[in-house]
């Protein structure tokens, strides 16, 4: 008997190893869970967390009591474990969630707004501790205010971001409920223009044209290509939530945010969004958990509903003297056609864009059920009775950063922008916005002013119905973090994040994208393609001091304004014009200062200006002389006419650097690169060019490439370019492509659709199925 029995105990490690069908492996502090039949597991042998057999499968135990809750069950649907865990939070745990971290840097800098210190309030670099590691803001937001949802900017290197990722997942895993966090970005894939080429090397991440060079090439597979390329990268660096893609309808020319859109034709930029957000989002082969969202899916969180390229004059609402979005042309329903078409009618298997922001704008005159003139994010007929009830929209909408702050000044970035709701407490801002159908509150750190709102909701609606308003957006919140597999595996390898991030194939598809974005919109006499080994003269570019969108100053310089380098792999070089075969000038388009100038204020004016899309002195003659929209607890003024008044754009020289260099030139032929951030007037400098290549955020050698034949130009320009200031102060802001365009002297019209190629205009299906002005394709 005994024999047996001890048999028996022999056996019980074997027998149990049969019952259970998971393995686990370690690297350093972090565990592998593989379960064959299932999902597998990652975490932190730090955080306390457990596991769990049930059926001989593997759970995280995540909030440590021992038993599998609905919410640790990945076989259960998303909408069950996030319901389940939402019931389970407490009012502060769901606050937490409904926080959107400020602005984060890996590592945190000493000073500014973005600020942070290590190791109890001392800077980075005295601090001794590693660039990978939390800043104690960090664990204080994470922990104090339960914050789950964090932005990341700036990074050292991908391995440090993973490296970071893994650190603040490890963290938060050991907290409450174990809930992960969902980090997102900003767009990161933008090119670095001196950059080179090289296609057997990686980079720091793949570099694509702006999303106006997306849309430029007329072609949504290009798109969807870079969504699905950058959401590798982005999970290689710990971010499983995109703040992008911007698809506002860019209907006003002078709006500074032109550059981040797909251009003014609403159903261009509804397909670009599908493709975009269709790329981010879905997950195929074993990388796919259910329904298209898994591993390699990015959360698109699609702005700025109900489309911010409206704003009056052209001014932008970041700044209080452009919170007003007009609608002149009684065209308010056409700016949602990207979202309503395009982000919530997706191809793929994800269906609709997992969240929206609307944008800072107040805009005016469109609430038609309560006619209230308050900003889109406080504003409950655009949010749920158009958002919500008429679209069926039920993902997370989050606000924009610093919706609800107090506004200081009228003209700065940093400033709160509480639109309508100015004169409102921190709590009464809060408690407007979740009233509007909203979910969460961007660059807020801070979960009191959520908690105080919650009572306010408590004192008019009970503690039931407002329980209930909590974890309604708690649910929203959650199937982010639950479809991209965070509570699942959240955990990164530094080493395949250094292989993913900027690899080979991945720079290599982005810069044949940049070749596909650049514009050839003039070509006199077939000058291009220039022949390589010829003498170019490049003059050098002048930019004069000024301020960036921060308020910060940066000095006045002189210098090339592209590789030099690489232009002598294509040609012989010369600083003296009379030697060059060709001139090469590099410009930017038209920079102005956004519409308003406090100096014009202490000089007894009303600060507003024209924002202008020439080089030259610009007065505004025909401007409304009341503007239809006006009002700001820090104006005296309701009219912000700028009638009459003048502006010349910050970059004047680089329209003297053209008309000089064709004189100094004496005849010989002027090739002109424009980088456009904004549609603008050619006439001021297009006789004298040869030709003309515009395009919108590549790498100077993809346009050494098009000029030197190496690839043959084939987009389209996403946007009307005016014949002159008085046809942009015609138009209405929000009214796309109803300028008169520019003819140049080859008799060629840079209308929408527009592009040479080298045989000549372009007409293709492109331009068949997009240039029938905004009638559905």
């Amino acid at each position: 008997m005994r024999k047996n029995y001890l048999l028996l105990l022999a056996l019980l490690p074997a027998m149990a190893s049969a019952q259970n069908q998971w393995s686990q492996v370690t690297h350093g502090d972090i565990a592998i869970v593989s379960n064959p039949k299932g999902q597998r597991l990652g975490y932190s042998t730090t955080s306390g967390v457990k596991i769990l057999t049930v059926d001989g499968l593997a759970f995280k135990d995540l909030n440590k009591n021992g038993k599998l809750d609905k919410y640790e069950d990945w076989r259960l649907p998303v909408d069950e474990r996030a319901k389940d865990l939402a019931s389970k939070l407490s009012v502060e745990q769901i606050a937490g969630l409904m926080l959107y971290s400020r602005h984060q840097m890996i590592p945190s800098i000493p000073m500014g707004p973005f600020a942070g210190t290590y190791n109890n309030g001392k800077p980075f670099n005295e601090s001794g501790a590693n660039p990978y590691d939390l800043s104690d803001q960090q664990r204080k937001f994470l922990k104090d205010d339960n914050v789950r949802h964090v932005l990341v900017t700036s990074v050292q290197s991908p391995e440090v971001a993973a490296k970071w990722s893994n650190n603040v997942q490890a963290y938060v895993e050991g907290v409450g409920f174990g809930i992960p966090a969902n980090n997102s970005s900003d767009p990161r894939n933008g090119t670095i223009a001196t950059a080179e080429y090289n296609g057997g090397a990686g980079g720091a991440i793949s570099m694509w044209p702006g999303s106006l060079g997306l849309a430029a090439t007329f072609d949504p597979a290009v798109t969807q290509n870079f969504g699905h390329i950058a959401a590798q990268e982005y999970r290689a660096l710990g971010i499983a939530t995109a703040l992008s893609p911007q698809v506002d309808m860019a209907s006003d020319p002078r709006w500074n945010r032109v550059s981040g859109t797909f251009g003014e034709n609403p159903w261009l930029a509804a397909d670009m969004a599908r493709a975009y957000i269709d790329g981010f989002q879905t997950s195929t082969g074993d990388k796919e958990i259910k329904d298209g969202w898994g591993f390699n899916s990015v959360n698109a969180m699609v702005k700025h509903w109900p489309g911010g390229g409206a704003g009056e004059g052209g001014r932008d609402a970041h700044y209080g003297f452009g919170k007003y979005a007009v609608y002149p042309g009684k065209n308010f329903a056409q700016h949602m056609i990207p979202f309503t078409e395009g982000a919530f009618k997706l191809d793929g298997k994800t269906k609709m864009a997992a969240a929206v922001m609307p944008y800072y704008t107040i805009s005016f005159n469109q609430d038609t059920k309560n006619h209230e003139n308050v900003a889109n994010n406080y504003n409950k007929y655009i949010i749920t009775d158009l958002l919500r009830n008429k679209y069926h929209y039920d993902g997370v909408v989050c606000t924009d950063w610093l919706v609800t702050g107090d506004e200081t000044v009228i003209n700065s970035f940093l400033s709160g922008k509480s639109w309508g709701m100015e004169k409102a407490t921190l709590a009464e801002r809060h408690y407007k916005i979740l009233m509007a159908g909203v979910d969460q509150f961007g660059g807020n750190n801070d979960m009191a002013p959520v908690l105080d709102a919650y009572k306010m909701g408590v004192k008019e609606h009970g503690e039931k119905w407002m329980r209930e308003r909590f974890e309604q957006s708690a649910v929203r919140l959650l199937r982010g973090s639950f479809r991209t597999g965070l509570f699942e595996n959240p955990y990164l390898d530094p080493e395949q994040t250094k292989q993913t991030v900027g690899k080979p194939e991945f720079m290599d598809a982005g810069y044949q994208a940049q070749l596909k974005s650049i514009v050839m919109l003039k070509n006199k006499g077939g000058v291009l393609p220039l022949q390589s080994g010829k003498t170019v003269y490049v003059p050098k570019k002048f930019t004069p001091a000024g301020k960036n969108f921060l308020g910060m100053p940066y000095p006045e310089k002189l210098e090339y304004p592209v590789n030099m380098d690489i232009v002598k792999k294509y040609f012989k070089v010369t600083d003296n014009p009379d030697e060059a075969d060709y001139a090469l000038v590099f410009i930017a388009s038209p920079i102005g200062h956004g519409g308003y100038d406090e100096e014009d204020v202490k000089n007894g004016g009303n600060g507003y200006l024209p924002v202008s899309l020439q080089y030259s002195k610009y007065t505004a003659e025909t401007a409304r002389a009341t503007s239809l929209a006006g009002g700001d607890p820090l104006e005296k003024t309701t009219n912000r006419s700028y009638k009459g008044k003048s502006d010349v754009s910050t970059n004047v020289t680089d329209l003297a650097m053209v008309n000089d260099t064709y004189a100094k030139m004496k005849g010989k032929p002027v090739i002109v690169s424009v980088n456009l951030n904004n549609p603008m007037v050619f006439g001021e400098f297009e006789k004298n060019a040869a030709a003309i290549i515009a395009d919108f955020g590549v790498q100077g050698q993809a346009s050494l490439d098009i000029l030197t034949g190496k690839a043959e130009p084939s987009a389209l320009l996403p946007m009307q370019m005016p014949l002159d200031m008085l046809t942009v102060e015609a138009q209405f802001e929000d009214v796309p492509l109803d300028m008169k365009c520019y003819k140049d002297a080859e008799g060629h019209v840079y209308d929408f659709g527009y592009g040479l190629n080298w045989k000549g205009v372009i007409k293709d299906a492109r331009t068949a199925k997009y240039t029938k002005a905004v009638a559905k394709p």
